[in-house]
């Protein structure tokens, strides 16, 4: 999936179709000619729906859908005929999405099963006909019910990335290359910051058949959860995933102050971010030779009292099985 075609962002308009009107018929045939009251019910509007989808990635397929409306019921008939109900729309999210109200930024739910299906508008209810307003008082009732109006909302989809290891980590750390050399994924990666602008999901496959997904967030800038650059966009990605994995580069000037800032983000954006499962991960070690290797050893050991770490390179190739099986073992604890 190319950049261009992943969109976890779309607003729409949403309307239910209105209910039917309720009829006012009195019945007449051949020798009868005041017969008493007959008028059917209006037809329900059509309801609007969300229903979660395994097998889409991305709300690529909305991105060009700016209204949604369920069609009007029928207008009942004499003889006590019902109106027909009006038709229902669907709306096939990927799992993972939030739906929320564009007006008050209130988040009406969550879809995250598959076939998950959630009303997003409800179609008004048809009118009664003049059948039921018949009594030993009033035998030929000449009015009935209108049907209820339609439901109308604008809302936002947000697509939040269901992985189970989110990479994070400064613009240009390593993330793509980690991801292309663990998955067959292709991301992009070039030599700049910011060479990734939307999630890459990969599969990595383990041992005995297994596998787990992991996703490759765009680079993390200090003042992100403030929404400096694309924050909110990048940030909301993590809140998905069951481990994080911090990516930090060996040539970075301080790999301790990097990762707290890295963590001060996600704190700051969402403090229940820090309950997952960590994992320090100091890439491109391939450019540290062994005597390096062992006094940042000692450094690491002094100053992150107790979190994880590994060093690994992806050029090298360098680490990738101790890092999978120290995946598996935090996904399956």
């Amino acid at each position: 999936m190319t950049e261009g075609n992943f969109v976890d962002y779309v607003k729409i308009y949403v309307a239910s179709g209105r209910g039917g009107k309720g009829s006012t018929h009195l019945h007449r045939e051949k020798f009868i000619e005041k017969g008493g009251p007959d008028g059917g019910d209006g037809g329900r509007g059509g309801h609007v729906y969300v229903k979660g989808n395994k097998n889409l990635w991305t709300l690529f397929h909305l991105k060009f859908v700016r209204h949604l409306k369920g069609t009007h019921g029928g207008d009942g008939g004499g003889s006590r005929s019902t109106g027909h109900d009006g038709e229902d729309r669907y709306l096939e999210v990927p799992l993972g999405t939030v739906i929320k109200d564009k007006e008050t930024g209130e988040v009406l739910f969550e879809i995250t099963d598959h076939d998950e299906t959630k009303i997003l508008a409800t179609g008004g209810k048809g009118g009664l006909g003049n059948w039921h307003f018949r009594s030993s008082t009033n035998q030929t009732p000449r009015y009935s019910q209108p049907g209820m109006p339609s439901e109308e909302l604008d809302v936002i989809l947000e697509l939040k990335v269901l992985a189970d290891v989110g990479l994070v980590g400064f613009p240009n750390a390593g993330k793509s290359t980690l991801l292309s050399v663990l998955t067959s994924a292709k991301p992009k990666i070039a030599d700049y910051p910011f060479t990734t602008l939307k999630p890459n999901l990969g599969i990595v496959a383990y041992r005995d058949f297994q596998s787990f997904v992991i996703a490759d967030i765009p680079g993390i800038i200090e003042g992100a959860a403030e929404g400096k650059g694309l924050g909110h966009y990048f940030l909301r990605h993590i809140e998905r995933n069951s481990t994080l994995l911090f990516l930090v580069p060996a040539d970075a000037d301080d790999i301790k102050k990097e990762y707290e800032i890295l963590l001060d983000e996600l704190r700051r954006y969402n403090p229940e971010m820090l309950d997952k499962d960590r994992l320090l991960v100091v890439s491109k070690s391939d450019m540290l030779d062994d005597e390096l290797r062992v006094e940042m050893k000692e450094v690491l050991d002094k100053e992150l009292k107790g979190v994880p770490y590994m060093f690994v390179s992806s050029i090298a190739e360098d680490g990738l099985v101790e890092l999978k099986d120290k995946l598996w073992k935090m996904l399956n604890v």
